[in-house]
């Protein structure tokens, strides 16, 4: 593993079947909830486990982190914040140059499109299947995996980390 990681894990699945409640709002559906609690056991298993956890404020965002920090018992220092509720690939960039040196593993949560793109742009290798299946589709519960290939989180750009691996709630069935 480099020195840095990124994770980045796309919200699960939200309930839409409350007419005329702000997106914001929205909570996990049961679909959701079990592809989280799968995806915290998986990265338990994995030693997936981040320093640092900035998450969209959002109530499906909030709620996928809960639930994965208590199937893998996990407990960093988390950041709910507001300005990454639907934030594009080019506020991820900034904030994580800003993260402090002494984390080792960041992980964000939070929605696509700026989530997925982020995680593809920060990719080095393009031609890996891991990076066209997630260029293709990076579904809700998705987690990509990618490991700094610079010193240090400042000088994080496009193409700047190599993508471990990229996996979906389907994979852990």
């Amino acid at each position: 593993m480099a020195a840095h990681r990124i994770l980045v894990l796309r919200h699960a699945k939200s309930d839409w079947s409350e007419p005329g409640q702000r997106d914001f709002d929205r909570p996990l559906a049961g679909r959701g909830r079990r592809a989280a609690a799968a995806m915290g056991t998986y990265m338990k298993a994995e030693g997936l486990v981040p320093d640092l956890v900035l998450c969209s404020a959002a109530r499906r965002a909030v709620e996928t982190w809960d639930i994965v920090a208590t199937a893998a018992g996990m407990t960093p220092e988390v950041e709910r914040d507001e300005a990454l509720y639907l934030a594009a690939a080019a506020t991820l960039f900034e904030r994580a140059r800003t993260v402090d040196p002494a984390v080792g593993c960041l992980l964000f949560i939070g929605h696509a499109p700026g989530f997925d793109g982020f995680a593809r742009r920060l990719a080095s290798d393009r031609t890996s299947p891991d990076w066209r299946r997630m260029a293709e589709k990076f579904p809700t519960g998705g987690l990509a995996v990618l490991d700094l290939e610079v010193p240090a989180w400042s000088e994080i750009a496009d193409r700047t980390a190599r993508l471990d691996r990229f996996v979906v709630p389907k994979d852990l069935r």
